[in-house]
């Protein structure tokens, strides 16, 4: 069919019409203007989304992710570029000879029954055309509209409205079919090198744009500022030009941002018409602001409904899209993927005060990250950190050798930016800006993929940092905190929150604050008797090592240590004070936290023989203090101190001379010296089972030495598995699978782990 012959299908009479790629942002809107037009429409796509349901709610016969039977029983096949042959639909369509028509096709017919108004340009064509839509909406002009996203104020991404005669939409010139529209009225943002998998040049872009102006009956309206738009629009006959440059028709002037708002003042051929505020940040958008109130002017808008429309409008999903802010933190979504849309966005960023601006980037396509390099390693200048992903490939193969290092290495030979990182996966890209972020910093996700499910997973974690530093008070709260820093075997994932509170009360406050929210809450010391899986912890891990928690005070035979205290130091104390009893302490590398939950022990002595009282605070955040009596208390566990977390300890010593205390203590430390692996470890890694001390019978099994991957059992002690270099935690509960397996096996005795083995086998994420 050619243009006229498919604008009579799709507008007079119902049709039977199928959809290929209908969840698409674009697809999703050709498919609602059809439904609106009374058409039976079925459509398929590999994915459900939110739009899917709500276009089956309004008659969509959809499938997923095909349906070859709807091919065959239609009239008309709608596809998207994305599209290709090798598709189950595209060649049962092709197959059965049934008429195939583009998105871009579809929609340039349907415009044809309305006076149409396209919005085109490589840059803000979606927010343009939305806003477009909105002003005249409120002016009164009851257009029908289609943007290639979701517009909130709008409702929906189309709509048809028979009552009203314009129809404004955003024109997509990447796949060449911006020549099929003839519109009364356009808007011409900008033109420059874009789409070069589609376009041999620029010359080539700019003929296509050249045919549209050739095909608009009415005015164009064009961006003064852009030189490509400027040379190419002043041909039309009834080009009007708008933007920032005095030669501008309209002009916008005294511009100044508060509060993500942009103020400004407009005028017309050198007379005012008003003030503006428009609640979107950045200057390319009051530029394309302006364009729309030349277009509405033009129309006949009054300019108080245009400002009044302006100052309610708010942006196009994923343009400059606040996901969280706060005092401390904001987070924002952008679908820049161009440079030049990248330093507007970034300007926007820059613009908003914060202290830094911290940007997680996934290029599109292998071909505009080969073409544009160079573009791309000036346009991040504007930005203090930069992650770079991996290219998100849409519908292309890979192109050896090109891959988001590509952009590192074109910044480093351009500019030498410091803060420039690749990192191929994407959740790890979160842990790693997470871990760098600080109070007063901006978060942006960039792309036209999906990075920003990243934004969106930081989004939730961020939020709650923010409610646990405020529960919390004095202190320090971090985001992915890597665990392998914070245990003495120096393995481990990261913690979704880590919290040093420094006060007794700011600790009650955040277990209470957990406990009634449902969020895991793990209370940790220095590591010494913990193995944490790589997948890390989720919820809060808790450091009590800060402020209150490192008190030690000696009041006679008595010493009360907080549990942030190392045993050592509590060994020491006593020394100081000729208290005799504690030199055992000193050949433990743990806090006393550890001490207590774990009832630890060495040379003889245990922690609980020792304990006058031991005060804790429960899940509701009250205080206790209890005798050891009042308490359960077994070897290497103390089940009291399971969901009740302790924050000091009474100890009881008793007077001793000091030679002797120093004579117990140089041989506590040089018994550990002497029969402990001076390699990272996690301490005993077996209880002993009873008839034979657990690092004996792993000796006696043969297993000293055993390795897998960076983890081996020491040839020192074989109860002791150490990091010998790069070393796992699934490198260590495999050796500690091997050493229990053989154990039952060959001996037939149950070996239990010493050591507390916490967190997940995978990511955070999952």
């Amino acid at each position: 069919m050619d243009g006229n012959q498919l604008a009579k299908f799709l507008t007079q009479g119902a049709r039977r019409i199928h959809l290929i790629g209908v969840a698409g942002s674009g697809m999703s809107g050709i498919a609602g203007l059809c439904l609106a037009l009374k058409h039976r429409v079925s459509g398929s796509d590999k994915a459900t989304t939110e739009e899917t349901t709500r276009l089956q709610t309004l008659g969509l016969d959809f499938a997923s992710p095909t349906n070859t039977e709807k091919v065959r029983d239609t009239e008309l096949v709608i596809f998207s570029s994305a599209i290709k042959p090798g598709h189950p639909d595209y060649d049962a369509t092709k197959k059965a000879g049934v008429p195939m028509v583009r998105r871009a096709d579809a929609l340039a017919a349907i415009m044809r029954q309305k006076r149409g108004i396209v919005v085109g340009g490589m840059h803000g064509k979606t927010t343009t055309s939305a806003m477009a839509a909105h002003v005249l909406r409120a002016g009164g002009v009851r257009p029908s509209h289609y943007v290639g996203a979701e517009i909130p104020i709008l409702g929906v991404n189309a709509q048809w409205d028979a009552s009203g005669e314009w129809f404004v939409a955003e024109a997509d010139e990447s796949d060449g079919t911006i020549v099929n529209y003839h519109p009364e009225h356009a808007i011409i943002l900008n033109i420059e090198e874009e789409h070069l998998d589609f376009y041999a040049d620029l010359a080539a872009i700019e003929r296509a744009f050249e045919q549209l102006l050739a095909q608009t009956s009415g005015k164009v309206f064009f961006c003064a500022d852009d030189p490509n738009a400027s040379r190419l629009c002043t041909k039309h006959h009834g080009a009007i030009s708008f933007g920032e440059s005095r030669a501008a028709f309209y002009r916008f002037d005294a511009l100044h941002t508060k509060d993500f708002q942009s103020h400004f003042v407009v005028s017309r051929g050198g007379e005012p018409l008003g003030a503006v505020t428009l609640n979107v940040p950045g200057r390319h958008n009051v530029s394309n602001a302006t364009g729309v109130i030349a277009l509405a002017t033009e129309i006949g808008v009054p300019f108080a409904k245009i400002a009044e429309a302006l100052e309610t409008f708010r942006g196009a999903r994923r343009r400059f899209e606040i996901k969280y802010r706060s005092e401390r933190f904001m987070i924002v979504d952008d679908y820049g993927h161009h440079p030049t849309e990248i330093r507007a966005t970034l300007a926007s960023a820059r613009g908003t005060g914060r202290k830094r601006v911290l940007t997680m980037f996934q290029p599109h396509r292998y071909t505009r990250t080969q073409a544009l390099k160079d573009e791309f390693g000036r346009a991040f200048a504007e930005t203090d950190l930069l992650f770079l992903a991996d290219v998100y490939p849409a519908s292309e193969q890979p192109i050896p050798g090109v891959s988001g290092q590509t952009i590192v290495d074109a910044i480093s030979q351009q500019s030498g930016q410091d803060g420039v990182f690749y990192q191929p996966n994407r959740e790890q890209i979160q842990y790693d800006l997470g871990r760098m972020l600080e109070p007063g910093d901006l978060v942006l996700s960039l792309g036209a993929g999906n990075i920003h499910e990243q934004a969106s997973r930081l989004k939730d974690d961020v939020a709650m940092l923010d409610a646990l530093l405020d529960v919390m008070g004095a202190g320090a709260i971090k985001l992915y905190e890597p665990l392998a820093k914070h245990t003495t075997m120096r393995v481990g994932g990261p913690a979704q929150f880590w919290a040093e509170p420094e006060t007794e009360e700011g600790f009650a406050r955040l277990v209470k604050f957990t406990t009634e929210r449902g969020i895991p809450l793990f209370v940790m010391g220095r590591g010494s008797n913990l193995l944490v899986r790589d997948g890390g912890i989720r919820g809060v891990v808790v450091h009590l090592t800060r402020g209150e928690f490192k008190k030690l005070d000696v009041q006679g035979e008595l010493i009360t240590a907080g549990v942030g205290v190392k045993q050592r130091e509590l060994a020491i104390a006593a020394r100081d004070a000729s208290i005799g009893g504690f030199e055992w302490f000193e050949g433990i590398p743990g806090n006393i936290g550890g001490a207590l939950r774990m009832n630890a022990g060495a040379m003889g002595g245990e922690t609980f023989r020792q304990v006058v009282s031991v005060r804790y605070v429960d899940k509701f955040g009250e205080f206790h203090t209890r005798t050891p009596h009042e308490m359960v208390v077994h070897y290497r566990d103390v089940p009291s101190l399971a969901h009740n977390f302790a924050v000091s300890a009474t100890f009881r010593g008793q007077p001793d001379a000091p030679e002797e205390i120093a004579r117990k203590l140089d041989e506590s430390m040089q018994k550990r010296r002497t029969s402990q692996p001076k390699e990272s470890s996690a301490g005993c890694i077996f209880k002993n089972p009873g008839q034979i001390p657990a690092g004996k019978l792993i000796d006696e099994l043969g297993l000293k030495g055993a390795r897998v991957g960076g983890a081996k059992v020491s040839e020192v002690h074989g109860n002791f598995i150490v990091n010998d270099g790069g070393a796992t935690a699934a490198d260590v509960l495999a050796i500690i699978a091997k050493i229990t397996d053989a154990a039952k096996r060959e001996r037939g005795i149950e070996l239990h782990t010493e050591v507390q083995i916490v967190g997940e086998e995978g990511g955070l994420g999952e």
